[in-house]
């Protein structure tokens, strides 16, 4: 979601910008195979409605060897070159590296390609061990130091990728309809992402947790699609943001060669009881179990017998 969390905030800024100046003609660099020329100029239209936008590479059906070549032949600075064709795109909450050989399946990806993370291999020798403090869901201390989120995020990605966590490498589907190989590095966002859902499991009923499952799900569709100023969208944040009160607490984890495992977790909100939980207490009668458990699944039970005598 790095990249696709970007591209509405660049529409918004170019939105912004243009209706300083007066104009309603953008130009973008998108070509015809990705999801950005939906992002951007969905958000165009939406902030701008008159709004008219050209795409040249699109428009011109160029390719990215054409652009390198185009870029050496009058000066402009780039970073790519035709034997290191990679396109990046970067920002706070990740890293994404495509193109070239990194379009091929079954290509290993060079050590070279990766800034934010070291390797399992290189990464440190003995594991870290963090404590991340959450109020309304979202980060507020790392090992009880705080910081705003941008803060946390940075302080994240270092330690995160200094110990070989968050890359990650996957076919992606695109909206066009095309299957993409993709690499990203995005260690603040794979911790974060990990504390949350384990004190999320912790403070939410079991109900809760389920119909959320789904939300977060059309929730990363529209925002995978770019449709920010979708009312659907306020309508998940409505719920999800309800939730979130009582996402507070600490959750402790160990970070280690590309790993994170939650070793603790605790919350003023907690739905938990030692008391009732523990076998060693008699507080849960087990007794009153018995009903409820004789009834279970009664309908099931009684198609399985439906099924076996009807033969």
């Amino acid at each position: 979601m790095s990249t696709s969390i970007a591209r509405p905030l660049i529409a918004a800024k170019a939105a912004e910008v243009a209706q300083k100046l007066g104009v309603t003609a953008f130009a973008h660099g998108c070509t015809g195979k990705g999801n950005d020329q939906y992002r951007i100029e969905f958000g165009l239209r939406t902030l701008i409605p008159d709004a008219t936008i050209h795409a040249p590479i699109r428009e011109h059906n160029m390719t990215r060897v054409w652009e390198i070549e185009y870029a050496k032949k009058n000066n402009v600075p780039i970073q790519q070159s035709l034997e290191k064709i990679w396109s990046i795109d970067e920002n706070l909450w990740g890293r994404s590296i495509e193109g070239g050989r990194l379009e091929e399946p079954d290509y290993a990806p060079p050590e070279e390609i990766f800034q934010w993370t070291k390797s399992p291999e290189a990464a440190n020798a003995e594991a870290t061990t963090i404590t991340v403090k959450f109020e309304n869901g979202v980060p507020v201390a790392i090992n009880g130091e705080t910081g705003t989120p941008s803060q946390l995020v940075i302080r994240m990605n270092s330690i995160a990728g200094d110990n070989g966590v968050g890359r990650i490498d996957i076919m992606e589907d695109r909206m066009m309809g095309l299957k993409v190989r993709e690499n990203y590095e995005c260690p603040a966002a794979t911790v974060f992402l990990k504390a949350h859902k384990a004190l999320e499991n912790l403070v939410l009923t079991r109900e809760e947790i389920r119909f959320k499952a789904t939300v977060d799900l059309e929730w990363s569709k529209l925002a995978y699609e770019g449709l920010w100023w979708d009312p659907l969208k306020e309508n998940l944040e409505a719920f999800i943001q309800s939730t979130q009160k009582r996402v507070e607490g600490e959750v402790k984890m160990k970070l280690f060669k590309g790993g994170i495992t939650v070793v603790g977790r605790t919350s003023p909100w907690a739905l938990y009881s030692a008391d009732l939980a523990s076998f060693d207490t008699t507080t849960f009668d087990q007794r009153e179990s018995t009903g409820a458990v004789k009834n279970f699944g009664m309908q099931s039970r009684m198609y399985h017998h439906l099924k076996r005598t009807q033969k």
